[in-house]
């Protein structure tokens, strides 16, 4: 395959892509197949000679679409969304096309540099802190990671890099229930140890208890455990639990602990000014993530850590060897410096794409909408006989149940099987429950509703 070809099959791709959105709504949300069906379709070793795109193109729409999840379904509402607005498909496209490796400056400068312009558009979308800058990573996972690294180190005096962490003091992190399981990854990566994680109670809101969060950093002190930590989380993964920043924060710096906010899903819900109130205080963190992949557009992956100073960040992950070098230039900004990989993807430009070609207004409405509707869709199955609202609205995340737990499940199974719509579980307080998450890009109201028709279809 030559470039030549590559023009025709990236036309017949693109056609491809065109009918496969338009024909979403008529296929079932969730892969109908079972496991290891796909792979047996496939040959058992890698051909010795080529084979011609004519026939690989026709395996890949026999095979693949069909055991395929389907993510940008304007029905799916489970997990969170991955959305993939045509504007970021496009500049997927093209960074594909470009192909570079956006470890530093010299690199890439067009990604460098429109990476800072992109945070700094963020940033001010989002209504944060002037003086916040920001990049981009591929998960908040890995940004996560990064914050809980740059907290052991800081708290560490900088010695666990050089030193490893033998002998070093216990050191403990601070988050709720709520958070994540990515913490628990990150301090297991980080040495710090997932036992060493202190989850504090949260109150009705589910909300960490700032006098307990206190309570528990005196008593690590007291047991000579050296603190290093605090994460809070605005719309957990779960039921959409969030922490009371403010409040916190001030329990957080009297012990001069580093902070970080996984705002994964709802930060992107910040571009409404109405919604900030949920993160009141963000702007004295030291770290905050959100996903424009999952509810702003853009396509997996691309998260942003915005950083009030990327100096101890930088500190703990950055490595500037002799070959990495850009001979004449000291102080210029190498991505690469600030979070885990050497190598990078050139992120930026599909949110410059995506920025450009909806508007902030245009993403704004979007997601004002999905609020809307799921807080219209939850007063709707609250009505509907055997079910209960047991988590409400959390922008547009809540949970119901039906019935009791193994009613519920069953039900989920059933959900899942008729294929208009895909959903998922999760436990709150003990109890086997649905979630409704609504945030894919092309949604409507009427897809949101397809929601309540399958329940009552089902349960009639």
């Amino acid at each position: 395959m030559n470039h030549d070809d590559l023009n025709f099959w990236s036309k017949r791709a693109a056609d491809w892509t065109r009918d496969y959105y338009s024909t979403l709504r008529d296929r079932p949300v969730r892969a109908q197949v079972k496991p290891g069906e796909t792979a047996a379709r496939l040959a058992d070793a890698a051909p010795e000679q080529p084979e011609t795109m004519d026939r690989i193109f026709a395996d890949f729409e026999a095979i693949v679409p069909g055991a395929m999840t389907h993510w940008q379904h304007p029905r799916f509402f489970a997990y969170f969304p991955a959305n993939a607005a045509p504007a970021s498909i496009l500049a997927e496209q093209l960074t594909a096309a470009l192909a570079a490796q956006a470890m530093l400056w010299q690199t890439a400068p067009a990604a460098t540099e429109i990476e800072e312009v992109m945070m700094r558009w963020l940033r001010d979308a989002l209504g944060l802190g002037a003086h916040f800058t920001g990049t981009i990573h591929d998960s908040a996972t890995t940004a996560t990671l990064s914050a809980v690294l740059t907290m052991r180190e800081r708290a560490l005096g900088w010695a666990g890099n050089e030193e490893g962490l033998s002998g070093l003091p216990r050191l403990r992190i601070y988050a709720s229930d709520q958070t994540h399981s990515s913490i628990d990854k990150s301090a297991r990566i980080a040495g710090i140890g997932q036992a060493n994680i202190c989850r504090i109670p949260t109150d009705e809101t589910l909300s960490m208890r700032p006098d307990a969060l206190d309570a528990a950093i005196e008593k690590d002190k007291s047991n000579n455990c050296l603190p290093a930590g605090v994460i809070f989380s605005v719309g957990g993964t779960s039921v959409g639990g969030t922490d009371r920043i403010a409040d916190l924060l001030k329990v957080a710096k009297a012990h001069r602990l580093y902070t970080h906010v996984d705002a994964a899903w709802a930060g992107s819900a910040m571009i409404c000014p109405e919604f900030r109130t949920l993160w009141d205080g963000v702007d004295d963190a030291d770290s905050v993530v959100f996903n424009p992949h999952k509810w702003l557009g853009a396509n997996f992956d691309c998260a942003v850590q915005f950083l009030a100073d990327p100096g101890p960040q930088v500190r703990t992950l950055g490595l500037r060897p002799d070959y990495l070098q850009t001979l004449g230039q000291s102080e210029i900004t190498n991505f690469n410096e600030w979070t885990v990989p050497l190598g990078r993807r050139f992120r930026a430009l599909k949110l410059w794409f995506l920025l450009r070609a909806y508007g902030l207004d245009g993403l704004r409405q979007r997601i004002r909408n999905h609020v809307k509707w799921s807080n219209e869709l939850c007063h709707e199955i609250a009505r509907l006989p055997g079910f209960e609202i047991v988590t409400p609205p959390m922008l547009s995340l809540f949970s119901f149940r039906y019935r009791d737990d193994a009613a519920t499940e069953a039900l989920l199974t059933e959900i899942n099987d008729d294929g208009r719509i895909y959903l998922t579980q999760t436990r709150h307080e003990g109890r086997f429950v649905i979630r409704v998450q609504v945030g894919q890009f092309d949604c409507t109201r009427s897809d949101v509703m397809t929601v309540r028709d399958v329940l009552r279809d089902l349960t009639r």
